[in-house]
């Protein structure tokens, strides 16, 4: 998904324009997820940028696209640019030298509730 969203409309209010341009990217990317994974693929990862237009746009996470859509609202922007890129994802085992500090921080988590 490429696409500029206008934040102004001459029947809709303000708000509601906003929750339904969030509604629609939530249904992109849950739309994205559902599609069959290609072998050796664990998961639909995205790339994701975010600007006032396309050449001025940066790259964020896509946990970030809410928070800039509400950002992009109190600055009262008329127009933002949104890209949204499904890409393969694979997931990485973590060493065992992270498992191991893992493991000891939750059992010291568990000693110091029992104090």
């Amino acid at each position: 998904m490429k696409k500029t969203f206008k934040m102004t409309h001459p029947k809709i209010k303000g708000p509601r324009l906003v929750e339904a341009i969030k509604h629609e990217v939530k249904k992109y990317i849950k739309r994205e997820r559902k599609k069959t994974l290609p072998p050796n693929v664990d998961f639909w990862d995205f790339d994701c940028r975010f600007g006032v237009d396309e050449a001025s746009s940066d790259v964020i996470h896509v946990s970030d696209i809410n928070k800039h859509i509400s950002e992009a609202e109190s600055k009262q922007l008329e127009s933002f640019y949104l890209e949204i890129l499904a890409k393969p994802g694979h997931r990485s085992k973590k060493s065992k030298e992270e498992q191991g500090v893992m493991v000891e921080d939750s059992v010291n988590q568990g000693k110091e509730s029992e104090e």
